[in-house]
């Protein structure tokens, strides 16, 4: 692993643990599996990109739980996902593409794992600006990150926190555009995420329970009964171990805003 992708933390058993969780821990399984889906995906004459590495085909497999026939949909819905959303897509540098986005919110993947093979990823909304080409860059973003990981990373599933504890609430619900964010999580949900272990929203505003509502219309109803609304930052800890946390929320790992920099230069 390079020094670009050192931000990126598993544990000394991830790998053997998840291979075995999902049956794949005799001497070549999951190579004969990654050969089975690579001989399928040549076979697709729509698929627009067919050079997907191995890598990429293993974690496809290990994100659907071991499954190849999953996996197998999972690519066969973001190729068409791209051809029906093509503006979420695209060679965006994100540093420099997405002009203050940044101001008004910070997305990272946090570099330690959960003790059962997770990783966190924490979005902080700010009370900045809020419109409907914010809302793109975000989600174009988002997707790139999303992108990053499934190649580079190895882990059990996924946990969301979104804190708007410090944003304008009413700025984001006047600027919402509940069909490009239906458009959006079905990229992230169908294209990358399958197994979601929790979702955890900061906020103390009346102003959440509409946005909670129109996120549940977008999402499955199994999904939806692992949110939960929490009114201050202490009471993550009960669902997020605080030591993987960033010092702004308590934690013992490095400031939101540094591992925000760092992502630039891990997915540029």
């Amino acid at each position: 692993m390079d020094s670009k992708v050192k931000i990126i933390e598993l544990k000394p058993d991830t790998v053997e643990h998840i291979r075995k969780l999902y049956n794949f821990d005799n001497p070549g399984s999951l190579e004969d599996a990654v050969n089975i889906l690579n001989e399928w995906v040549q076979q697709q004459p729509h698929f627009n990109k067919k050079d997907f590495s191995s890598r990429y085909l293993e974690t496809a497999i290990i994100s659907n739980k071991g499954s190849i026939e999953r996996a197998k949909l999972q690519l066969d819905k973001m190729c068409t996902l791209r051809t029906l959303l093509p503006h979420f897509f695209g060679k965006y540098s994100v540093k420099t593409d997405f002009g203050n986005l940044y101001e008004s919110v910070h997305s990272v993947m946090l570099p330690k794992l959960t003790e059962d093979h997770y990783r966190v990823n924490l979005i902080k909304f700010y009370d900045g600006e809020w419109s409907t080409s914010l809302s793109t860059n975000f989600y174009r973003y988002n997707i790139i990150l999303a992108e990053y990981f499934r190649l580079h990373d190895y882990v059990n599933g996924g946990v969301l926190v979104a804190d708007f504890l410090d944003a304008n609430l009413m700025r984001i619900w006047e600027n919402k555009n509940p069909g490009q964010l239906r458009q959006a999580l079905s990229v992230l949900i169908h294209g990358y995420i399958v197994r979601v272990k929790g979702i955890y929203i900061l906020a103390d505003s009346k102003i959440i329970d509409g946005i909670v509502m129109l996120f549940k219309q977008v999402i499955s109803s199994k999904m939806a009964s692992r949110l939960k609304v929490l009114k201050r930052r202490e009471d993550l800890y009960e669902f997020v171990p605080k030591a993987l946390l960033p010092k702004d929320y308590g934690g013992e790992e490095r400031s939101l805003k540094t591992l925000q920099g760092k992502s630039y230069y891990l997915i540029l």
